[in-house]
């Protein structure tokens, strides 16, 4: 695998049932860059994302994360997998009887050792990361508007300081102006970061805003 790429998707077949969903799909995501991934409805777009986390083995194909094939992957080489990326998925995904706070933790509970005090500190570092105010950081999700709700989402992604984050969708249902400024804050933590994002989206405003280069999904095959 180069060194200078982050992923690289070979020949993936997915399949449900009869239905052929990817057919010899081919994808490479360079370090450092941020990747748009778009495609109709019913492309397979979260589908193809899915199998890049290992959430889904493929009928055929390999999916190399950092020089790692992640279709040969046990569950527990999977889990250790997780601590080197970050997701966010459409709908925030946050856990609603939890504080922002709480849900940032949730990752740094599952793999980091540490005290109580020092995972408050390092979760409210990750909400002013963002772009939060600290009160934001003791809000339930139901207190928080859209735009919040997505910024807490990625402070939950960046939790274990990965060097891979995957967006699904990450602006759908925000205004334009809460679009724009995520999309702002987006490329200044890649480039603060030096993260390598994969994104999916249907917004055109968001991929010229940050996307490096873009894969389209067409005919169960990627063109990019």
């Amino acid at each position: 695998m180069s060194a200078d790429m982050a992923i690289i998707v070979s020949d993936i077949v997915n399949r449900f049932g009869a239905q052929t969903v990817h057919d010899g799909l081919d994808m490479r995501v360079e370090r450092g860059e941020i990747f748009g991934i778009v495609g109709g409805s019913g492309s397979g777009k979260s589908v193809l994302l899915n199998t890049i986390l290992g959430l889904r083995r493929p009928q055929r194909g390999r999916v190399e994360l950092s020089g790692v094939d992640v279709t040969t992957l046990t569950d527990a080489e999977l889990r250790n997998l997780k601590m080197t990326y970050g997701v966010t998925f459409q709908a925030g995904a946050l856990f609603s009887s939890l504080t922002v706070l709480q849900n940032v933790q949730l990752p740094m509970l599952e793999h980091l050792d540490l005290s109580a005090r020092a995972l408050e500190e390092l979760a409210l570092l990750k909400v002013l990361l963002v772009g939060l105010p600290t009160e934001a950081a003791y809000k339930f999700p139901s207190q928080l508007s859209g735009g919040m709700i997505k910024r807490a989402a990625l402070a939950r992604a960046l939790a274990l300081d990965p060097q891979l984050l995957f967006l699904d969708e990450p602006t759908s249902g925000l205004d334009p102006i809460s679009a724009a400024a995520f999309d702002e804050l987006l490329v200044g933590l890649q480039q603060e970061l030096g993260l390598t994002v994969v994104m999916i989206t249907h917004d055109l405003d968001t991929i010229f805003r940050t996307c490096n280069r873009v894969g389209v999904i067409v005919d169960r095959k990627m063109i990019s």
